[in-house]
């Protein structure tokens, strides 16, 4: 089994993108990239818009010789967009690709009307149906029933998670959990995974109190002590405290745990938590973005070799 990781915040871009190779099949889970329209005010650094123009090109070649791709739900971080902004994997870019392989999808209940709305674009964009996978099983492939998006009974509505196994290994997608239910870890477990890629806590949002972090520290132990490697990234690493909390309980486990970077063995790259840092280091000039929405500048040549 050959797995490779991506897109994630890690990575400098918000996105849980990934490719699991097995003998016959080349999966890719949840295509998609975005990045935060706003944080402190500030549109996103064209160093991190670079970013995404390289993760959206690497998910376009992984999907030209896919066999299987799974939408583990319909946030635009996560499947390519119909209505994509500049930043996002837009759904034209890649609709060529997505004609042959197996599309596994999350359904639509429990989803927010925007979701929905998201599933019902793309299916018509690639005049298919998007097959609903939930609790079903197809070789080397499984898929969980619907779990929170997150905390139980808040909006964020629900996720479904991704098992493949070869052989003694298995790999487990657990999409956006963010470790805050319990019923989704205990899924997890019943699967026996030697990995694990999970979207960790948001502990920078001020409604992720201390109890909940406790609980999520609890439930982030409890699952490293039972896999080998457990990745956690995506909504934890779009802050320094997200960092310095995956750093301390790592050491906890024995440094099972690690984020997407430190599993690809790449330089961690957490552009959304330095965009303060970054527009100071290289400030933008006025209507760049603008310009960019226009296909008149370039990030990469723009920023990247200053």
């Amino acid at each position: 089994m050959r797995i490779e990781i991506l897109g994630a915040e890690s990575l400098g871009v918000r996105s849980l993108c990934c490719v699991v190779e097995i003998e016959d099949r080349k999966v890719v889970i949840d295509p998609g990239v975005a990045l935060g329209l706003r944080r402190h005010g500030l549109l996103p650094h064209p160093v991190q818009v670079a970013a995404s123009e390289r993760v959206r090109r690497t998910i376009g070649k992984a999907l030209e010789n896919a066999t299987d791709v799974v939408i583990s739900h319909y946030h635009g971080d996560h499947h390519p967009m119909v209505d994509a902004n500049p930043y996002q994997l837009s759904a034209d870019s890649v609709a060529e690709s997505l004609i042959y392989p197996r599309l596994w999808a999350k359904g639509t209940g429990a989803l927010s009307l925007n979701q929905i709305h998201r599933a019902q674009a793309l299916a018509r964009k690639l005049n298919r149906r998007l097959p609903v996978a939930e609790g079903t099983s197809d070789g080397a492939l499984s898929f969980s029933p619907a779990v929170p998006h997150g905390e139980r009974g808040r909006s964020g509505g629900s996720v479904m998670m991704t098992r493949i196994e070869e052989g003694k290994e298995v790999f487990v997608h657990a999409s956006d959990i963010q470790m805050l239910d319990d019923e989704a870890i205990e899924m997890i477990l019943m699967w026996r995974p030697n990995v694990v890629l999970a979207s960790g806590p948001p502990i920078h949002l001020p409604g992720v109190t201390l109890k909940k972090q406790e609980s999520a520290l609890r439930r982030t132990l409890q699952l490293a002590r039972e896999v080998d490697t457990l990745i956690l990234d995506h909504h934890l690493m779009r802050s320094k405290e997200g960092e310095r909390w995956l750093d301390h309980v790592s050491s906890l486990t024995g440094h099972k745990l690690v984020c997407a970077a430190d599993f690809m063995r790449r330089h961690r790259s957490l552009l959304e938590a330095e965009r303060v840092l970054w527009y100071r280091k290289l400030p933008v000039p006025k209507g760049w973005h603008e310009a960019y929405a226009r296909g008149e500048v370039d990030a990469e040549v723009a920023f990247t070799q200053r």
